[in-house]
């Protein structure tokens, strides 16, 4: 599983998590603590979290922690991918990695091809990719745990 986090004028490390099930407990300890939390910080009174409603993000230790912290989220439909921008990036690193010559042929290789991928990622693409769906969001980051796509 991997997560990324976007927003209008940056971009988080793509983390790579191992070993298992993603739980609200690794969430919090792997992404809100290292990734979240400091860049709320930095934004301010402005941040706003986004997620994609899933459950290790729901879990009441997240709850907690978001409360604790101060941490504002934004409501979000569920079942709504094609408004969440994080969705399009997936696609967009998915089509990237299928596209090396040679083609990444075990998980290994699929993780570091994800890695130089998302490392050489221009920021632009995650700002288009916020800004086509018209959510005036200024500092927003949006995160989403996902497969591997493959």
């Amino acid at each position: 599983m991997v997560w990324e986090g976007i927003s209008l004028g940056c971009h988080s490390d793509l983390h790579v998590f191992h070993g298992g099930t993603l739980t609200g407990v690794t969430y919090w300890d792997e992404i809100l603590d290292l990734y979240v939390s400091p860049y709320a910080g930095a934004i301010g009174n402005d941040f706003i979290l986004m997620d994609d409603n899933a459950r290790p993000h729901r879990a009441v230790v997240v709850e907690n922690y978001l409360e604790d912290h101060g941490l504002e989220r934004m409501e979000w439909p569920t079942q709504s991918p094609d408004l969440n921008p994080i969705e399009h990036l997936w696609d967009y690193l998915g089509r990237q990695v299928a596209a090396l010559s040679p083609p990444p042929r075990s998980l290994d290789e699929v993780e570091q091809s994800l890695l130089r991928v998302w490392s050489s990622l221009p920021i632009s693409v995650s700002y288009n990719l916020i800004d086509s769906t018209k959510i005036r969001c200024l500092q927003c980051i949006q995160v989403r745990g996902g497969h591997i796509p493959y």
